[in-house]
């Protein structure tokens, strides 16, 4: 991969195994959109627009050289997927699951895992409980745009800080739309904005400590705990089980089991989500 800069746009070339379309349209983020022929957002309280016009080329801006690399990491583009896929299709195999696995490889190919931040990435799963994508979105637009700061490009708005959860308080939390989840995100904030709950101790953790201490949150369980874990904390042995995956397992071999696939299962997970969500559930 190289990057060229030109002004506040950074060119990346040369790219392998790498959809923004798939990468952003597979559930694991909820604040970029589609806008024209690319995807713009905010991650890490900055503002971004993502065009690929061509399978090896991707356009970021507003991009300053220094942010580069930060949206390379972001985006996973600084490892080698195809190892991780043949690592996958291999376990697959050796447990008669390679023939579902081989076509969600191919109708997901190109999803990379986001690098998200973790305080957004846990506040986000906690939002997403007993939501739809659509309503997802909108919560977490309302709360940043309310709660948040601007972007210093002036587009879009940070993620609110614990602190700033915690002065908005679980009233004003349900006047924007999240319902039962107030009290549940207030919580999050309450642990980690008094010390209660330490995200680089999470992050530092092997996954099963990792998710016994988010579990400590009120309203968070596994599921919520694996998504926070595998795309906030950069877990990928998390397997998180929604009802799309849950129907997606029921093809494979009785007995599977999703460990089979150790620090990719997060990984296969996404594949098999976009297998069966928008695929098979069109």
């Amino acid at each position: 991969m190289n990057i060229t800069q030109k002004g506040n746009i950074a060119t990346l070339s040369d790219l392998h195994g790498f959809s923004a379309d798939r990468t952003f349209d597979c559930g694991q983020c909820f604040r970029f959109d589609k806008a024209g022929e690319g995807w713009q957002g905010v991650a890490f309280g900055k503002f971004a627009t993502f065009t690929q016009p061509s399978p090896d080329k991707l356009i970021i801006s507003p991009c300053t050289t220094n942010e580069a690399l930060d949206w390379v990491n972001f985006l996973g583009l600084n490892k080698d997927y195809s190892i991780k896929q043949a690592e996958i299709l291999s376990a697959a195999m050796a447990h008669g699951a390679g023939e579902v696995m081989s076509a969600a490889m191919e109708a997901g190919d190109g999803i990379r895992i986001l690098r998200q931040e973790p305080w957004e990435a846990l506040c986000s799963f906690i939002i997403s409980q007993n939501n739809n994508i659509s309503r997802i979105k909108k919560n977490i637009a309302a709360l940043s745009a309310s709660i948040g700061v601007k972007t210093a490009c002036g587009s879009g708005y940070a993620f609110p800080t614990p602190r700033a959860i915690c002065t908005a308080g679980e009233e004003e939390l349900r006047r924007l739309g999240l319902g039962f989840r107030a009290k549940y995100v207030l919580h999050a904030a309450e642990m980690v904005a008094f010390g209660e709950l330490d995200l680089d101790a999470v992050k530092n953790a092997g996954f099963e400590q990792g998710r016994e201490m988010l579990m400590a949150i009120k309203g968070v369980g596994p599921k919520v705990a694996a998504c926070a874990l595998l795309f906030g904390f950069d877990k990928g042995e998390a397997f998180p089980e929604d009802v799309w995956i849950k129907r997606s397992l029921l093809r494979l071999p009785a007995g599977f089991t999703p460990g089979i696939f150790g620090e990719n299962a997060g990984l296969a997970q996404q594949y098999l989500f976009y297998l069966e969500r928008y695929e098979k559930g069109k």
